[in-house]
């Protein structure tokens, strides 16, 4: 006969109330007698019924997380962090990785409503966007405009260019290009090329945007990317969309015998802990991945406890000064 809550009561030497309220993280209980609970549930190998506790709370305690694809530093400990807050909260990360296709997407999509999530996180790139408001059910975006009410968390975009291009100004940089998405997609990121736009402008200096699709393969990248350096040898400064873009350029600039930063300076923008670890001269714009993550997870348990949220489009950056620039 399998073990029940009576059974973990008995050993752990509390309530089955308690052991009710450890297993369904209700109410307060005491660290130790959490502790207590857990060790007793492993001695006599019990395993709470999932599908019982679904129906019992009207919740199956999974959360989908969407990602165009999980190689990306930053989207790889964006996911990190958001399944150790959803950790905090008894919640499940069941993580599907789009590889930048809508068709799959979609089917990911239907994929979490057969199985009943709870919500979603996603933050995918996409051309053609789901309306994910009409899901009817509690989604957050990060980084990406997802639908009417759906909310977003992001870094302050605007910032991220502003200070990147400032930073290049003051360095002495004239003509600086500017490496973005596609500027179709809907996105908070729009942000920062505007600010680099307005900078340049307000500085008195004509803008150069070159846009590369984040669904670009990297061969097809660092050609796009070396047909711009080499048509345009003035080029002093460069402010890179995210690392890898930012990666790119000083691989090119090396196959071309540029010398970093004393004929051109770059900056990047994310920050990871994987780039300053393995890259640590690059001088780049940090995003707050972790704060990301914190407050993405805190708005969809909101919605998923009825109540309201609202966007988040602000969220602190610091400029990392490394020896690129």
């Amino acid at each position: 006969m399998k073990p029940g809550i009576k059974d973990v009561a008995k050993v752990a030497g509390v309530s089955p109330t308690t052991v009710s309220r450890v297993l369904n993280n209700r109410g307060y209980i005491s660290e130790e007698t959490r502790q207590k609970v857990y060790a007793a549930m492993e001695e006599i190998n019990y395993y709470p019924n999932e599908i019982a506790r679904a129906l019992l709370n009207n919740r199956t305690y999974f959360v989908g997380v969407i990602v165009p694809t999980v190689t990306a530093p930053f989207h790889a400990e964006v996911v990190e962090q958001v399944e150790y807050f959803l950790s905090q909260q008894n919640y499940k990360m069941l993580l599907c990785n789009s590889k930048n296709q809508l068709k799959t997407e979609k089917k990911y999509i239907d994929m979490l409503r057969r199985n009943q999530v709870d919500g979603m996180i996603v933050g995918t790139h996409n051309m053609v966007v789901e309306d994910y408001s009409k899901l009817k059910m509690p989604v957050v975006g990060i980084d990406r405009f997802l639908g009417e009410n759906v909310p977003i968390v992001s870094c302050d975009n605007y910032e991220v260019g502003r200070m990147a291009t400032r930073h290049l100004l003051e360095k002495g940089c004239r003509n600086i290009l500017c490496i973005r998405g596609n500027s179709k997609l809907k996105m908070p990121g729009n942000q920062r090329s505007q600010a680099y736009i307005d900078e340049m402008k307000k500085s008195g200096y004509e803008p150069l945007i070159l846009e590369v699709p984040f669904v670009k393969e990297y061969v097809e990248k660092q050609k796009i990317i070396y047909d711009m350096l080499n048509g345009h040898p003035e080029i002093d400064g460069v402010f890179a969309g995210d690392d890898s873009l930012a990666i790119i350029v000083l691989h090119i600039a090396r196959q071309k015998g540029i010398r970093i930063p004393e004929d051109l300076k770059v900056i990047g923008v994310d920050g990871t802990k994987e780039v300053v670890g393995f890259v640590p001269e690059l001088t780049t714009i940090q995003q707050p991945t972790k704060e990301i993550a914190r407050v993405a997870v805190e708005k969809l348990i909101d919605l998923i406890e009825g109540k309201e949220s609202q966007s988040c489009l602000d969220l602190p950056v610091r400029l990392l000064d490394g020896e690129t620039t």
